[in-house]
């Protein structure tokens, strides 16, 4: 109540916007340190997938250097093994006849 109050005013109190300041600073700094880790995580582990160096998450802290390395996962060619083969079966067991055969 006492910030709408504060806006209210002509001449506002330079202690209470300094004391508003303070107690804001920090709440944007933690926010920003929880919005880079949702960015960074994942690419993180979509550049570990791909066979690429990791640290190439980092490029999102750049202002365009997110732009760059979704341009480089989309058109380079992944360096992943494709999944063995874990054994030969035939694709469907035999089936009687339909309809049946008295």
């Amino acid at each position: 109540m006492h910030s709408v109050a504060l806006f209210l005013q002509n001449q506002p109190d330079p202690e209470q916007i300094r004391h508003m300041m303070m107690a804001i600073i920090p709440i944007f700094f933690v926010l920003m340190i929880v919005g880079i880790a949702i960015i960074l995580v994942p690419f993180w582990f979509i550049c570990k997938k791909a066979g690429f160096s990791p640290w190439l998450s980092l490029l999102n802290l750049i202002p365009i250097g997110n732009l760059v390395l979704i341009y480089i996962l989309a058109f380079a060619e992944w360096k992943v093994m494709p999944a063995p083969v874990q054994g030969w079966a035939p694709p469907y067991p035999p089936q009687p006849p339909y309809p049946p055969q008295v």
